[in-house]
């Protein structure tokens, strides 16, 4: 059931990302980084595009905006659907989980298996 409480929210969030002006802040703000990063390099042929593609790639990390962004995002989508839509639905996932945690303890456990189930062996008179 966790599972699909996760999945649910987690479908939920993504749905809506691409409509907040957070997310397109930030993609426009990556896409005018690319092409600037893009417009400076001189291409040839023999360049290493997978040497080029992670050059870029640290740019964007160390550029900071990806971090700062996606807060941001988290802010306009997480945030506003915490406490009326993600911790009812959590506070529900746990007492129903206590429920039958407390529903097993009071189910009476079945008799101990004896510990030895072998024939017991015969006696040896020492006679």
């Amino acid at each position: 059931r966790a599972r699909g409480l996760w999945a649910g929210s987690r479908r939920d969030c993504l749905a809506d990302v691409d409509t907040k002006p957070a997310y397109q802040n930030l993609r426009q703000k990556v896409d005018n980084f690319v092409s600037t990063h893009l417009d400076k390099q001189e291409w040839n042929p023999t360049m290493n595009k997978n040497q080029l593609r992670n050059g870029l790639r640290q740019s964007v990390i160390q550029s900071g905006m990806l971090e700062a962004g996606v807060d941001r995002i988290i802010s306009q989508v997480v945030d506003p659907k915490l406490n009326h839509i993600f911790r009812p639905q959590i506070e529900r996932a746990i007492h129903e989980f206590l429920a039958a945690q407390k529903k097993e303890e009071s189910v009476p456990a079945p008799p101990p298996e004896p510990e030895n189930k072998d024939p017991p062996a015969p006696s040896q008179d020492a006679s």
